[in-house]
């Protein structure tokens, strides 16, 4: 018996129970449109989830830590605790093990800009200021801009451009913070002066009291050469550029791992503001770190944190590796996709053992039509054995009947899911996303891999279930089917 003679048998053998094949392959096609489907779903919900993290620029960057005033007076306080007599006090902790080694200065900025494939090193430092700008003061956050950045956190301007250099006094802002001075039009803010603002440093004459009142504020009257002027001690920048483009909740930007700020000047003139204007708290830290013995009296401390971006994604992992060999700590949103991947692996197994449910429940529809299909043409079968047919002749007829089943029934199957995944997309931005004026999103992802996956998934689950039914068939004995009515 020829392979065609077989497939000749098994497609009549179809047609002559239509019903009852349809019906089978009915439940074939369902199982695979639900597996698709749900598949589907969690791929897409994978995919738009990574493509936001690209969107935000978060694969070409490296967060670098340097030694720092806080992290080494948490781990000698954490030794400390410890008590002089206990045997534990001299092992460092869990703290100190990731604690840096060196302090992230300008030469250390150096010398990482220097590793092979680091495109730039951008150091954060940011502080907390009053700003006037069109004759009116707020408070506000800057930050300190690399010149010239190649992040994309600055290449959307609503109206001019970046600092023109390090040493130059300009300074970028946010377009919603203009809005806080009167100024509508980005455009208008081009130009116009940026002021700083911070206590002037106030002098006292030999017979002036240490503290004329109750806030150190000098008595109504008071005069002399070291009485406060009215003038604040200011730095003054001009704005060069205004950042647009799409806000988060709390009106402040983020782009790649750096945060977000109202205002951004030169890393050098942030630096310069920092080391004259440091907080009562960062000098009250710094005392105690001098005073504990954790930093000596001539130890400088440098930046917190500084962000490496590197050329491409693919020698990040490289990079960081040679960074924590320096004596650094870093952290990389690598760190957060790789686990991100292994939650959306869960999610996605556990959708597709739904989806072969019911598969599973179809497999059984198959086996049933397939002994169903042997009670009524056992006499046949006896007939082929009689005339010559093999075991293995018999059981691929029934074998091959099966595998029509799966096939049909997961090619029709994936389109049903394609279909159903289309029509989705356009009831969700239409009743979910539109009237929220958000744009189209593709919440199903529907790869190759995908539907030719689990149409050779049904085939084979169509096959097992053929397994016994059709051992059943080549078992049948010739003389005795012969006998059957």
């Amino acid at each position: 018996m020829t392979l065609r003679d077989i497939l000749y048998l098994s497609i009549r053998n179809l047609r002559e129970a239509k019903l009852r094949a349809a019906l089978t392959t009915m439940g074939v096609i369902v199982g695979v449109a639900v597996i698709v489907t749900m598949v589907s779903f969690g791929l897409g919900l994978q995919r738009n989830t990574i493509a936001r993290f690209k969107e935000l620029d978060l694969f070409n960057e490296i967060t670098v830590f340097g030694k720092s005033i806080s992290n080494l007076m948490e781990a000698e306080m954490d030794r400390r605790a410890r008590g002089p007599g206990n045997p534990e006090r001299n092992r460092p902790a869990a703290v100190t093990e990731k604690t840096p080694e060196r302090p992230l200065d300008d030469a250390a900025i150096t010398e990482i800009s220097a590793i092979p494939g680091v495109a730039a090193v951008e150091p954060n430092i940011s502080f907390n200021v009053y700003v006037r700008i069109n004759g009116k003061a707020q408070n506000a956050f800057v930050g300190g801009a690399l010149v010239p950045n190649p992040s994309s956190r600055f290449k959307n301007f609503s109206a001019g451009s970046m600092i023109s250099s390090p040493d130059a006094d300009e300074a970028v802002v946010d377009e919603a913070f203009l809005k806080n001075f009167g100024i509508d039009k980005p455009s208008d803010a081009i130009g116009q002066k940026l002021e700083l603002l911070a206590p002037p440093e106030r002098k006292k004459n030999a017979d002036e009291d240490e503290t004329p009142n109750f806030f150190g504020v000098p008595l109504e009257g008071d005069s002399g050469e070291g009485a406060a002027s009215d003038a604040l001690v200011a730095r003054t920048f001009r704005i060069a550029g205004v950042l647009g483009g799409e806000l988060n909740g709390v009106g402040r930007r983020f782009r790649g791992i750096m945060p977000a700020y109202n205002i951004y000047i030169s890393v050098k003139s942030a630096r310069q503001w920092t080391d004259e204007h440091r907080s009562e708290q960062a000098e009250v830290a710094l005392e105690l770190a001098r005073q504990s013995g954790v930093i000596s009296k001539d130890e400088v401390i440098g930046y917190p944190s500084a962000v490496v971006r590197v050329n491409d994604p693919v020698v990040l992992t490289d990079v960081r590796n040679k960074i924590n060999n320096m004596g650094f700590s870093s952290f990389s949103i690598v760190d957060q996709l790789e686990q991100l991947r292994t939650i959306f692996l869960i999610i996605n197994s556990a959708l597709g053992l739904l989806g072969g449910i019911s598969l599973l429940v179809a497999s059984f529809g198959i086996a049933n039509t397939m002994i169903m299909s042997i009670l009524e043409r056992t006499r046949e079968i006896g007939i082929m054995k009689a005339i010559g047919a093999e075991d293995l002749e018999i059981k691929l007829i029934f074998f091959v009947e099966a595998g029509v089943i799966g096939l049909t029934g997961g090619m029709v199957g994936a389109l049903l899911a394609w279909g159903i995944d289309a029509v989705a997309n356009r009831l969700a931005y239409r009743f979910i996303l539109q009237p929220q004026g958000a744009s189209y999103v593709d919440f199903f992802a529907l790869p190759a891999y995908l539907w030719l996956g689990a149409i050779l998934f049904a085939l084979l689950v169509s096959v097992l279930a053929a397994l016994y039914p059709a051992a059943r068939a080549a078992r049948i004995d010739p003389v005795k089917a012969l006998r059957h009515d």
